[in-house]
């Protein structure tokens, strides 16, 4: 088979390479016989959508204390702790002020924070929900930006996620421009049922991140992110902020589409990312065009690098268009006849693995997701 450019120009991100296997989520354990803090952390473990187990000591099956991913234990509980098998993951927690006595508490039954209430509620809750949904990995989070108006961004969006998702991997496309014709619909899924982002808008806080993925539609493996077909409402920074963090929780890859403006919430999604590519054609205003967007994209993307696509204007290729933007080249973006043509039969781009863009993606996210790949 023909070896891709994405192959040999270093396409990787510097994010590490994530794990295909998702982490087990369960509920957490509490030991205490405080009824008073007992109903405080029953009260925030339903407010993290947890399900915990209660014990006024140690558990006597071993398991039942290293098996959660984490263990609440209450101040008046920790003495009854203190012959129990060392593991992460514990927490004491009560209500009096800070004392050395407290720290030398938890130093004893290997608790790794200790926290007060009621003012540690939140940083409370934020624990049981990550131990909840089994928190490990972030997603490998790819940002995909036009250089110019029609550079193929969204087709390049399109293919790495579903070269993706062949992979196995928890996938999810987000299409972060209001203005854009609807990764849905590129991806043949507008009819499909699930929430759009208008049903997220005044989002804030924390979302659950295994409900936000069921609560989307899928497409060939992709959990999709788009519009609705009205106009585009505004979408707050604060409700992207925690849209995106609940889709990079659970690990995989996330790819976003994103438009090239900049206001605040386009920044938030950019904040997110461990890899930005600029799409480029090969042509002298193109070229021009995406060193403004380059300009503006490098104070906040930390890995921003160049997908080169032909035709190239006379003198030009993939190397001489990098190295004008100053960008590391991720790859050569080989031109695609099918294209066109399998959205003509209402196709989306990259859904025929053999197809020269379904290759490039795959050479990407092999040097990106492979462990000891990055560069």
């Amino acid at each position: 088979m023909e070896q891709t450019r994405a192959e040999t120009a270093g396409a990787a991100p510097s994010a590490v390479a994530e794990s295909r296997e998702e982490p087990r989520g369960t509920g957490p354990l509490i030991v205490t016989e405080d009824l008073d803090l007992l109903d405080d952390l029953l009260r925030l473990c339903a407010a993290a959508g947890a399900d915990p187990e209660v014990h006024h000591g140690v558990p006597e099956r071993r398991r039942d204390w290293t098996d959660p991913p984490l263990v609440l234990v209450g101040e008046d509980a920790a003495v009854r702790c203190r012959g129990a098998v060392r593991r992460p993951g514990v927490v004491l927690v009560g209500r009096e002020p800070d004392e050395p006595v407290v720290w030398r508490l938890a130093v004893e039954i290997g608790a790794d924070s200790v926290l007060r209430l009621p003012e540690a509620e939140n940083v409370l809750v934020d624990r049981i929900a990550d131990a909840a949904e089994g928190v490990g990995r972030q997603a490998v989070t790819v940002g995909v930006v036009g250089g110019r108006g029609g550079a193929g961004a969204s087709t390049l969006a399109c293919g790495l996620a579903l070269a993706a998702a062949r992979t196995g991997r928890r996938t999810l496309l987000v299409d972060a421009d209001p203005l854009g014709g609807g990764l849905d619909v590129l991806l043949g899924g507008e009819r499909q049922e699930g929430r759009r982002w208008p049903d997220f808008a005044a989002s804030k806080g924390r979302l659950a991140g295994g409900a936000l993925e069921e609560s989307l539609p899928a497409v060939r493996g992709v959990r999709v992110l788009s519009w609705g077909r009205e106009p585009a409402a505004a979408v707050a920074p604060e409700a992207v902020r925690s849209v995106l963090a609940a889709a990079r929780r659970r690990g995989g890859v996330v790819v976003i589409d994103l438009p090239r403006g900049a206001d605040e919430a386009t920044a938030e999604a950019l904040a997110q990312l461990d890899l930005g590519l600029l799409v480029v054609p090969g042509e002298l205003r193109a070229v021009a065009a995406a060193h403004r967007v380059a300009s503006t994209l490098r104070s906040v993307v930390r890995d921003l690098r160049a997908v080169v696509r032909g035709p190239y204007a006379a003198g030009l290729d993939d190397r001489w268009v990098s190295e004008a933007l100053r960008l590391p080249l991720a790859g050569e973006l080989p031109y695609d006849p099918g294209v066109v043509a399998d959205q003509d039969v209402g196709a989306p781009p990259g859904a025929e693995p053999r197809g020269p863009l379904a290759r490039f993606c795959s050479a990407f996210w092999d040097r990106a997701l492979t462990p000891g790949g990055a560069r």
